[in-house]
Formats: structure tokens, C-alpha cells, sequence
């Protein structure tokens, strides 16, 4: 994506990624999908992205919100560089950046209806965390899932915190993605 035909928040951050020389940004099609979750959020919603990079899915979570004000956006950061480029934006009143690790923060910030894990800690490592964030009937949304064991032994990794709870999407996943029955 050129970023000429953007929405606008997203054309911002593809330029901040490219000044930043930030290559790890979500990818267009999950931006799209991310758009389109975040307007199917319920009123009074709240919306968690773990992982705020450059602001790439923020953009597109506030592009799927549109003109409603009525949702709760909290992003979190790890990094202070990034977490501080990203406070010059003018993001909406209804966006939260927080500076703080993922995991660290879960505990504090409640349940969502649409969470968003995109760095190590709440995919790879602590799932469990993650999945405990999320409201009943609440979206979970994960890319970049290459199989990879716990780091340093803590906390599960995705395929561990999986085991038993995530069987039906995977089988949703295989039988849509392979035509294999599930």
C-alpha cells in the first residue's frame, strides 16, 4: 500500500514506519479486517491492541470506528521511543496510549470486546492473559502465528494456552482454508 490512498490515520502511520525505517507493521489485510472488526465492537465497547509499533492497526481500528465515540481504543506499548513518537498524533479522545509491557498491563486494564495481540507478550508468551481480557462473545484477532515454544520458560505459549480451549477454531480454520473436514 502507497499510503496515497489511504485513509488518512493509516497514511500517517505508513509514514512514520517509513521515517522510522519500522518494517514490522501489520500488513493491509489485516488492517482491512481489524477496520471491520472494530465497527462490529458493541456500543460502550472496548477495543485492546497489545503491540502499537508505529500505530498501524490503531489507525485502522480508528478508521473502522468512523464518526462513533462511544468505544474505548487502549493500545499499549513496550517501547518509550515508539509510545512517545505515537503521542504526537492526534489520535481521538477515545484512544488510550499506554507505555508499559503487554502482559504487565493486562491485569489492570480489564475485559475487551475486541483484542488484538500483536507483539510477544499476549500471543507467544501469556495467551492465557490474553484470552482471560476478552469479554464473553468478545473477538480475538492474532496474525503472525509461527509456531514458536515459551521464551525463558515463562509464562504458555500460543499453542499451549490453546490446547483444549481452541480446538473448534482450529478446525474452523483447517476445514475453511483446506476444504478438509473439520
Amino acid at each position: 500500500m502507497s499510503g496515497t490512498d489511504s485513509p488518512p490515520a493509516v497514511a500517517a502511520a505508513i509514514e512514520r514506519a517509513r521515517a522510522a525505517g519500522f518494517v514490522i507493521s501489520s500488513r493491509e489485510c489485516v488492517g482491512r479486517l481489524l477496520a471491520v472488526l472494530a465497527a462490529a465492537v458493541p456500543e460502550g465497547g472496548r477495543v485492546l491492541e497489545m503491540g502499537t509499533g508505529v500505530g498501524m492497526a490503531t489507525a485502522w481500528i480508528v478508521t473502522g470506528l468512523g464518526d462513533r465515540r462511544d468505544v474505548e481504543v487502549v493500545t499499549v506499548e513496550r517501547d518509550p521511543r515508539l509510545a512517545e513518537s505515537l503521542r504526537a498524533w492526534p489520535w481521538p479522545a477515545f484512544v488510550r496510549l499506554l507505555q508499559a509491557d503487554a502482559l504487565d498491563a493486562l491485569g489492570r486494564l480489564g475485559t475487551f470486546d475486541l483484542v488484538f495481540p500483536d507483539s510477544h507478550a499476549g500471543k507467544y508468551l501469556g495467551l492465557d492473559r490474553t484470552l482471560a481480557a476478552l469479554r464473553p462473545g468478545g473477538m480475538l484477532l492474532v496474525d503472525d502465528m509461527t509456531p514458536m515454544p515459551a521464551a525463558g520458560g515463562e509464562g504458555t505459549s500460543w499453542q499451549q494456552s490453546c490446547a483444549g480451549r481452541c480446538s473448534a477454531i482450529l478446525s474452523f480454520k483447517r476445514s475453511t482454508w483446506t476444504g478438509a473436514a473439520a
